[in-house]
């Protein structure tokens, strides 16, 4: 019987294969894709990682580098953009 912490559904069953057949591990899952703030579509270039791990990356992997990157669609971003030019 696993121990009380892995029973939950924060932890996804794998089979990793071992030298003696099969064993099963319990990794975390991941969390959901990042959306954006404007139309709730989901985020292109933005990893979906634990936190732990995105901790360890370089800044440019964890957003587009362009203005409203990791927050905002490249469509919603381009019509903010004119709409301010257009004031």
């Amino acid at each position: 019987m696993p121990s009380a912490r892995l029973r939950n559904t924060t932890f996804r069953k794998v089979h990793v294969k071992v030298t003696s057949g099969t064993k099963l591990h319990n990794r975390r899952r991941k969390p959901a894709k990042a959306k954006c703030s404007g139309c709730g579509k989901d985020l292109k270039g933005v990893p979906r990682e634990i936190p732990s791990k995105m901790q360890n990356m370089p800044k440019t992997v964890k957003r587009p580098e362009r203005p409203y990157g990791g927050n905002l669609c490249s469509k919603c971003t381009r019509e903010l953009i004119k709409g301010q030019v257009r004031k």
